[in-house]
This record gives C-alpha cells, structure tokens and sequence, in this order.
C-alpha cells in the first residue's frame, strides 16, 4: 500500500512537472512566426561588424538576446549572460575587430534565423598597426525578443588545419 501511494505520488509529480512543458508548447503552436530573408540575416552581419567598428562593449551586447550564449574565438570561458558578454568585448574590440564572411549556410525557422560558416576576423595591434587574420568557424543563431531580431548564440572556432 505504501509503494502504490509512492507510486501514485510520484505520477502526479511527474504530471505537476510536465504541465509547464505542455503549456509551452500550446502557446507555440498559436505563436506568430516573422518571416525572414538571407538578405535580412546577412543585414543582421552588418549591424554586428559596425557595432564592433564603434568600439564600445556596450552597444555590441545590445544585439544580443537576454539569456544569449557567446562562445568566441579567442575565450576559453562560456558567457551565458549580458555582463559576461559585455566584459569578453571589453578586452577584444581594443583589437579593433573587423569581420569578414568567407562561407555562408542559412537556416530559417520560426522566429529563429541562423549562419554558420567560416569567417575571417581581422585584428590590429593598437601599438605596432600590424594585422593578424584570425580564419575561424562561426554559427550565428537569431532569435526574435522583444520585437527585434538579436543574437541568441553565437559561437566562433578557429580553424583546426592551417588554410592558405
């Protein structure tokens, strides 16, 4: 008698568990999907390079979303939230980055977009002026909040084999 109510128990905690799953989902299916382009995500690209170009943390972490992941180039550290993605560019746009697509894939879903590819990210030595090619993996993934498009994920690897 004690295990069925154990039993019992543990049903209605395993249903108590699921029911916020199952509720988002229902939500889901009734959500409005914004329709996007390559041209637009390849615009997303541009806003992302020319908030670089400004050189102020600040600004690159607005594009992305609230609970956004960077896993970058040159951090051995995940940032999972605003301020650890606005302390990582603190310290890398002193490099004056400049990132240029070398390939690109697009995958569009329902209020997500994402580019994954091969970039080259050009930095410069504020003492010497001297340039290093940075020749990396990326994937970009965008997610619609609060209206606008942002960046939800981004990730960039350099590349493992030496390219001419």
């Amino acid at each position: 008698m004690v295990r069925n109510a154990i039993l019992a128990l543990g049903g209605a905690a395993a249903l108590v568990a699921f029911a916020p799953m199952a509720e988002a989902k229902s939500k889901s299916s009734r959500m409005k999907c914004a329709a996007v382009t390559q041209q637009q995500v390849d615009g997303l690209f541009g806003q992302f390079n020319a908030a670089w170009a400004t050189k102020d943390p600040a600004t690159v972490t607005k594009l992305f979303t609230k609970d956004a992941v960077l896993l970058a180039t040159v951090s051995n550290k995940p940032r999972t939230n605003h301020s650890e993605i606005q302390d990582y560019f603190v310290g890398f746009l002193k490099g004056s980055p400049v990132g240029t697509i070398n390939s690109s894939t697009f995958k569009m879903g329902c209020n997500q977009a994402a580019r994954l590819g091969t970039w080259t990210v050009t930095l410069t030595d504020a003492a010497t002026g001297a340039k290093t090619d940075v020749k990396a993996r990326y994937s970009f993934i965008y997610r619609i909040e609060d209206g606008a498009w942002k960046i939800d994920h981004l990730h960039s690897s350099m590349m493992p084999e030496k390219t001419n």
